[in-house]
């Protein structure tokens, strides 16, 4: 039977596979990740916000990571955790709909922004002298407009080419919805949102991808050829830090939408990897950039020791 998509329609997401000893402690698993993540996003963003000395457009730019992370991390925990309570993987077609899209804009978010801040760091280092000239208020704002409308026009059309199609099938092959697996519900010819599919991974992913490429190379050249030593471990550790965030995402997220496009790729493997896109980014992000920047790290400290001498008054 096939039925309308734009009509509310349930659909059931791939099972949790949980007994009932494990609902709970999962359950606090889930609530704990969620919460930890919007506080440490959270904190960063404040930090960020309250102190002048960070900004700076190495964090304006990164600024917009945490939201990024939080909206991935929205869309995905609280279904997740009221459905581990409740046992229920039901969710109407509007709602996934929805959390296919903002976790859409959260993953093509991520990679625009890490690749901005590869670019500003490329400038910092590799270009020290015209850094002022290029990095100035009216450029970067540009950058993180351009960054949100790229996002947003390549993500809507992605999304909205799905209400064209009737559903023939209800269940959603993976923990939560998203393009690939809403794709598989449909019983017409969906080669016209395949090929879309694969020139949006092909610009979402190669884009980033060659541009952080480019920029760490030069980068890492400049860093071995100066004779600064502090100035070289400075460089490497910050970008270091910058890169393994980059490859986190990247791998994981071409990997996921990928094995989508290829039948022996084990469910099991594809549903993980999955979920750790959607996990460890917004988990680990503040806290790589919170440790490893030294001065977003002060301005935390400093945050926090003023809120907690407030609180004591």
């Amino acid at each position: 039977m096939s039925m309308n998509a734009s009509s509310v329609v349930i659909l059931t997401l791939e099972s949790l596979g949980l007994s009932n000893v494990y609902i709970y402690p999962a359950f606090l698993l889930g609530l704990l990740t969620y919460l930890l993540i919007m506080f440490c996003n959270l904190l960063v963003l404040t930090t960020i916000a309250w102190s002048k000395k960070l900004h700076k457009p190495m964090f304006i730019l990164l600024f917009n990571l945490p939201i990024s992370d939080m909206v991935g991390a929205t869309a995905f925990f609280p279904q997740l955790i009221i459905s581990i309570v409740t046992q229920n993987r039901l969710i109407s077609h509007p709602a996934c709909v929805t959390q296919a899209f903002l976790i859409h804009v959260y993953g093509t978010g991520n990679l625009l922004i890490l690749s901005a801040m590869a670019y500003d760091r490329y400038i910092a280092i590799c270009s020290p002298l015209r850094y002022n000239t290029i990095m100035t208020p009216h450029n970067l704002m540009r950058i993180i407009i351009l960054i949100w409308v790229c996002n947003l026009s390549l993500m809507v059309p992605l999304i909205s080419m799905l209400k064209r199609f009737k559903i023939c099938r209800t269940h959603i092959v993976d923990l939560y919805c998203n393009n690939p697996s809403l794709l598989k519900l449909a019983c017409e010819d969906t080669r016209l949102n395949n090929y879309y599919g694969l020139f949006t991974i092909v610009l979402v992913q190669g884009g980033p991808l060659l541009i952080i490429l480019y920029t760490y190379v030069q980068i890492l050249r400049t860093c071995l050829m100066t004779n600064q030593s502090e100035a070289r471990r400075k460089a490497i550790q910050t970008c270091g830090s910058h890169l393994v965030v980059c490859l986190i995402l990247e791998i994981n997220t071409l990997v996921t939408l990928i094995a989508h496009r290829i039948e022996s790729v084990s469910p099991f493997v594809r549903r993980a990897l999955g979920l750790s896109v959607l996990v460890f980014p917004p988990f680990l992000d503040p806290i790589i950039y919170g440790l490893k920047t030294a001065e977003l790290k002060q301005g935390i400290k400093m945050l926090l020791k003023r809120s907690v001498g407030s609180s004591k008054m």
